[in-house]
C-alpha cells in the first residue's frame, strides 16, 4: 500500500494504528523490527496486521492492486506477481471464493488500466493447519485460468515445517502451479532445503540464507531454482546488520537465478528499483550485472513466451543505450 492509501483508509474506518507506523508513514524512517527474535517478529506482524485491517471492501482490495501495479509500472516493471492469503480478507468478503474473485478482478482491472501484466499466487500460512492449506491450494488451482499461477507458504518459518504442508503442495503441483514457498529467510539453509526437499520448489522466497551452504548453492544453480531476493526487507527485519551484508554477489556468483523484490514496501520504505540501486551502490554490480538480474527475474516468472520476449528486449535496449 501507499503510505497516503492508508492513512486514508485508517481514518475511514476509525483505525488506529500503531505509533511506530505512522511515524514511518508521515516520513520519518522505516522501523528497524528485528524479526529474529521472537519480540521482533509479533511487532512485525502486528503492524502488518494494522496495515491489512484497513482493508475492508471490494474498493479498497481494487485499489490497493491498482496502486500497485501503478508503483511498479513506474519503477520499470512489466510484469507483476502478487502474493495473497485471501483467508486474511474473506471474514469482510464474503468467504474465500468472494474474496479470491474480487482479487482476480482487480487484477484484470488493473492490467486494463496500466498495461503491465499481473498474476497471483495464492500463499497459505505455516501459523495455520494444514488442512487449511490444503482447501486454499484447491482454490488456486480452481482459478488457475483466471490469473492464478503459484502456491506459496508465508509467515515465520521457524513454526510450521515444509513437511506438514507437502499435500497442500502436491495438490497445487500436480493442478499446474508454480511451488514458491518462503524459506531462508529467518531460519537456516535447512529452511531452504526443506523448501525444495519436502515442497517442489520452483522458486524460494527469499532463500538468502543459503549461501551458508555451498552445496546448496550449487543445487538451486543447477535446478535453475529462482531465489525472491529482497535486500531492503532482509535489513529491516534483522537478517543482516547493513546492505553490504545480503549475499547478493555470492547467490549470483555461484549461479543462482535471482529476483530481485521489495518485499513489502509500506513497512520496509523503499519499492523495487531502490533494489537494484543497493545491488549497484553496495554491491557494486556493473550495468551489465543489473540487466542480467532484470533478465533472470522475467525468466523465473509465470510470464508467458512473448511477454518475457518483450521483457528481455526492453533490458537489453536498456543497456545497449547510450549513457546520458
Amino acid at each position: 500500500m501507499r503510505p497516503t492509501t492508508l492513512l486514508e483508509l485508517a481514518d475511514k474506518y476509525g483505525v488506529r494504528l500503531p505509533e511506530a507506523l505512522t511515524d514511518a508513514l508521515t516520513g520519518g524512517e522505516p522501523p528497524r523490527l528485528r524479526a529474529t527474535d521472537e519480540r521482533g517478529w509479533f511487532r512485525f506482524q502486528r503492524l502488518y496486521d494494522a496495515a491489512r485491517s484497513c482493508l475492508r471492501e471490494p474498493d479498497d482490495i481494487r485499489r490497493l492492486v491498482r496502486e500497485a501495479a501503478e508503483e511498479d509500472l513506474r519503477d520499470g516493471s512489466g510484469w507483476l506477481e502478487i502474493q495473497v492469503d485471501p483467508t486474511s480478507y474473506a471474514p469482510r468478503l464474503g468467504g474465500l471464493i468472494p474474496t479470491l474473485e474480487i482479487i482476480l478482478d482487480a487484477v484484470d482491472a488493473a492490467m486494463r488500466d496500466t498495461g503491465i501484466g499481473i498474476r497471483v499466487l495464492v500463499a497459505a500460512n505455516r501459523m495455520k493447519h494444514p488442512l487449511d492449506a490444503r482447501t486454499l491450494a484447491r482454490l488456486a488451482v480452481r482459478y488457475a485460468d483466471r490469473g492464478v499461477i503459484g502456491f506459496g507458504l508465508s509467515n515465520d518459518e521457524r513454526r510450521g515445517m515444509a513437511r506438514d504442508f507437502d499435500r497442500a503442495f502436491a495438490i497445487a503441483r500436480e493442478g499446474g502451479l508454480l511451488s514458491a514457498p518462503h524459506g531462508g529467510e529467518l531460519a537456516g539453509s535447512a529452511s531452504v532445503r526443506d523448501c525444495l526437499d519436502d515442497l517442489g520448489a520452483d522458486r524460494i522466497g527469499h532463500g538468502v540464507r543459503a549461501a551458508e551452504d555451498p552445496r546448496l548453492l550449487r543445487r538451486l544453480a543447477d535446478r535453475q531454482v529462482t531465489c525472491e531476493v529482497c535486500p531492503a526487507s532482509n535489513v529491516a527485519l534483522g537478517v543482516y546488520e547493513k546492505p553490504g551484508d545480503v549475499p547478493l554477489r555470492a547467490l549470483f556468483e555461484a549461479g543462482v537465478p535471482l529476483a530481485l523484490g521489495a518485499d513489502d514496501p509500506l513497512l520496509f520504505g523503499s519499492r523495487l528499483a531502490a533494489q537494484y540501486e543497493i545491488a549497484r551502490l553496495h554491491h557494486g554490480f556493473t550495468d551489465a550485472e543489473l540487466a542480467e538480474l532484470a533478465r533472470q527475474s522475467v525468466r523465473g516468472s509465470a510470464a508467458p513466451p512473448d511477454v518475457k520476449a518483450k521483457l528481455l528486449a526492453g533490458v537489453d535496449a536498456w543497456l545497449a543505450a547510450p549513457v546520458e
